[in-house]
């Protein structure tokens, strides 16, 4: 399947989590294998050669990190959500466009020096990924960059990450 019919299998639902606010739900895009497929190239091509790591965000970011990192031959560490590592390298808050979130890195599965790709499915206000940087960042791995399915540029994440490497298969 070519990438931009897989892009339009993306669900836009309107008011939720709460009135307002415009989500993107790629339910629709996972439950798609020749989609699904077509977007994990698509990420896995978004890499530079020089990653050894991928970061998956919780938790769609878990299902295309793992993907891509199967497709590519890399390992994933999984950025989760608080309280829910039974140990823990380091933890950061941020704010969403609707609230506040934290994320956590789980201990002893980055080692310093690693070249880490940061993958997602939607950036919007940057906070997440900035947040999953700085964890990996204090971790002593250097962050090569950051992929994503989709990015919503009017929420402005792109420039929480100014000077960063940033790949978004669809721009809406």
């Amino acid at each position: 399947m070519e990438l931009e019919k897989a892009l339009g299998l993306i669900a836009e639902v309107p008011d939720f989590p709460e009135p307002g606010v415009l989500f993107r739900d790629l339910s629709p895009l996972f439950a798609d294998g020749p989609g699904f497929a077509a977007v994990v190239d698509a990420l896995a091509g978004t890499l530079s050669p020089g990653v050894e790591l991928l970061a998956g965000v919780e938790a769609r970011g878990f299902l295309l990190a793992a993907a891509v990192g199967y497709a590519r031959g890399l390992g994933v560490v999984l950025i989760r959500k608080p309280g829910k590592l039974p140990s823990v390298a380091g933890r950061v808050d941020y704010g969403l466009e609707y609230g506040t979130a934290g994320v956590e890195l789980p201990a002893d599965v980055v080692q310093p020096g690693r070249r880490v790709g940061v993958i997602d499915d939607v950036l919007a206000t940057g906070g997440t990924v900035a947040a999953t940087a700085k964890l990996l960042e204090d971790a002593g791995a250097v962050v090569d960059g950051v992929s994503v399915v989709l990015e919503l540029a009017a929420l402005g994440g792109r420039g929480v990450l100014a000077g960063r490497r940033v790949e978004a298969l669809q721009v809406v």
